[in-house]
């Protein structure tokens, strides 16, 4: 259990942060959709709901993907980490899951080329395996949703609860209401404008926390204090299994084991959340590539800086009086529920320092739910209402069907959030149980876009095998390491790690073993790009927009097919090569010498290492914060122009001033069976 800690805010804090941001945000969202459609002719129809007009530039993408990527796990877990396992924690933390977004810009730009029509990676795996294999990774999908939101509103309730007392039940009901408004209304752009807005606030609250540590507190101030601190720290208790006993070392068994987990574990969270490929989808394809390597490196430092800030800063403050668990230590339930952090930030600026994270994890957490909303709307909207029930659904059909989805979703995650809650079931526990139940389908998945000889058996029986395996696993580890399955013990290092190897490799048996028995596929890939857009033609002769614009739209979209396949076929190559070197830089030539050489940290080279990851975190602000702006700005200055001189753009005009032009960010109907193009 958590210790009893006094709430450094009154409720009031709590409630006006949920209610007052929350909605706010969901006014401005709303409003801003309606300024979209009066000033710059979009109009929200299925295809603008889904993907956002399939046109969005690199540097929202890379804010998207920032924003995605942000937990509420990855401030709060990463520094939990750091503080079990010291400075390795946070690195181990953040390379960890790095690898897996730039790894991904590779089947993002697969998806783009063998089914540029598809509005989830679903929808490519009925084209290729049909229904039965559909449904497996169906399973596998929602699943990954349902875990990553669980996370997120566990992870929220419980900081909530701990900063203002606001019950974890209130909060969990309430955190999702205004998410579910403005994605209601604006789809996926509203989205990314929403990732966009709250990926800054969160970078400049992580840069405040920063500097405050190691520039100007008066508890601690600069690297040299903490690194004083930190080695008073380790005499007074070391850690088992690190280096010297030392938190200031690379050198880590519990560190090292958790790296295993982690990347495991974040390989299902990235190739199996629909809400990336959702991103991939809605990237024009020329800004796929950059936007996903943009936000890959964009995020390494938010988990780095954060941990390294507070999680360095709760160990080094925990026997000042300003620590509030003083004179005690923080519990094993205390860190898995993510408390460090917050315990660390109420040390450094008082109220402060509490409201500043409370701020932060609110954003970070609804900034991804309102991505994991959207990713399972799509699923059931497309692949299970659209496929199975009307092929030929329209429009206005298919929104209210989304909407309908991301209601029902939110009120079920709320439901076994509170009984989570009730059953001591923490967010780190959820952290790292995910990789066992959800990754034996990520090599059935990649190899579904990625290689033409994988057999349907393989594809539809691997993912089942290998997580059966992974449980058991899992279990018998538990068992064979405690001799019990206590919450406790199961989510314990040791029968974690197991669980999630086996998850991800025993796969390759399978695969392996049906290759031999009924041998190679051999896919064309022709079906994939057969997958039709949604019919918007009602919706959008109902919105007044001139159709001409629409035929001139579908015009130059076929005009252009062959020259954007060539395009994706370049970067296909470039992200083959530079993320795989991206990759082994951050898992082996970064860490692996450190480890290795069983190196201390010497105080200028701490002092360094501190360094290096805030001045990255300005560069990551510049890239998510400054540049999506910069590449916008045309568009930005006729809108607001436009606003200000109470006009209106015509409705046949065709915007050329951003990348999301009037014929693409309204989506085009069905390519062969337009309404629009029998109106010729």
């Amino acid at each position: 259990m958590t210790q009893a800690v006094p709430p450094a805010l009154n409720q009031g804090y709590g409630y006006g942060i949920i209610l007052g941001v929350g909605f706010a945000f969901a006014i401005f969202m709303i409003t801003l959709t309606h300024i979209l459609k009066r000033y710059n002719n979009e109009v929200v129809t299925s295809e603008m709901f889904t993907t956002a007009g399939r046109t969005m530039k690199s540097g929202l993408v890379a804010s998207a993907v920032v924003s995605s990527w942000t937990w509420a796990a990855t401030l709060l877990q990463s520094s939990g980490v750091c503080y079990r396992y010291g400075v390795s924690g946070p690195f181990w933390y953040a390379s960890g899951a790095t690898v897996q977004i730039l790894l991904f810009a590779t089947l993002a730009i697969t998806l783009k080329r063998r089914a540029p029509n598809a509005h989830t990676f679903l929808e490519a795996v009925k084209a290729r395996y049909g229904t039965a294999t559909h449904f497996v990774f169906i399973l596998y999908g929602v699943m990954t949703n349902v875990l990553v939101s669980l996370m997120l509103i566990a992870g929220g309730a419980a900081t909530i609860n701990a900063l203002t007392g606001v019950s974890a039940v209130a909060a969990i009901f309430l955190m999702p209401i205004p998410v579910v408004a403005y994605t209601f209304i604006g789809g996926l752009k509203a989205t990314f404008i929403t990732d966009y807005i709250h990926g800054v606030a969160v970078l400049i609250i992580i840069i405040t926390f920063a500097l405050t540590a190691y520039a100007t507190s008066d508890v601690l101030g600069s690297p040299s204090v903490v690194y004083d601190l930190l080695v008073k720290a380790a005499e007074a208790h070391p850690v088992a299994g690190n280096e010297g006993g030392s938190y200031l070392t690379m050198r880590s068994s519990g560190g090292i084991t958790f790296f295993i987990i982690n990347i495991v574990g974040n390989f299902g969270t990235v190739f199996l959340d629909n809400g990336y490929f959702n991103k991939a989808i809605a990237a024009h394809p020329a800004h796929a590539l950059p936007g996903y390597i943009m936000g890959g490196l964009a995020w390494l430092p938010i988990p780095l800086v954060t941990a390294t800030t507070l999680g360095l800063s709760a160990l080094a403050l925990e026997s000042s009086p300003r620590f509030p668990t003083f004179p005690n230590r923080m519990s094993e339930a205390d860190v898995s529920a993510g408390l460090a952090l917050p315990y660390a930030a109420v040390a450094l600026l008082g109220k402060g320092g509490a409201v500043a994270t409370l701020i932060m994890i609110f954003l970070a957490v609804t900034s991804s739910f309102n991505s994991e909303l959207v990713a399972t709307s799509s699923i059931f909207t497309y692949d299970i209402y659209r496929t199975y029930f009307r092929p030929n659904a329209g429009g206005k059909s298919l929104i209210w069907i989304s909407h309908m989805c991301m209601v029902v979703y939110a009120i079920v995650i709320c439901c076994i959030s509170v009984g989570l809650w009730y059953n001591g079931i923490s967010m780190g526990f959820l952290y790292l149980l995910m990789g066992v139940l959800i990754s034996a389908a990520v090599i059935p998945a990649t190899l579904t876009l990625l290689w033409d000889g994988q057999n349907k058996w393989a594809a539809m029986l691997s993912p089942v095998f290998g997580t059966t395996c992974a449980i058991t696993a899992w279990l018998v580890t538990s068992k064979k390491t405690c001799g019990s399955l206590t919450v406790e013990c199961t989510g314990s290092n040791t029968p974690m790690l197991a669980g999630n190897v086996t998850a991800l490799f025993a796969p390759l048996l399978f695969i392996t073993f049906s290759i031999i028995v009924f041998g190679f596929d051999k896919y064309n890939w022709k079906s994939m790009g057969l997958i039709r857009q949604a019919d918007d033609h009602e919706m959008i002769a109902d919105s007044g927009l001139d159709e001409e614009a629409q035929r001139e739209a579908e015009r130059r979209i076929r005009v252009n097919q062959e020259e954007e396949d060539q395009k994706l076929a370049r970067a296909f190559k470039i992200a083959a090569s530079v993320t795989v070197v991206m990759a082994l830089s951050l898992l082996i030539l970064w860490p692996m010498p450190m480890y290795g050489s069983r190196y201390i940290f010497s105080k200028p080279f701490f002092t360094g290492w501190v360094s290096v990851g805030i001045a990255w975190i300005f560069l990551s602000l510049l890239a998510v914060g400054v540049y999506p702006a910069w590449e916008s700005r045309e568009t930005l200055v006729k809108v607001t122009t436009t606003m200000l001189r109470g006009g209106r753009l015509p409705k046949r005009q065709v915007i050329e001033a951003e990348a999301v032009k009037w014929e693409e960010s309204s989506g085009s109907a069905t390519p062969v069976h337009s309404k629009v193009n029998d109106c010729k």
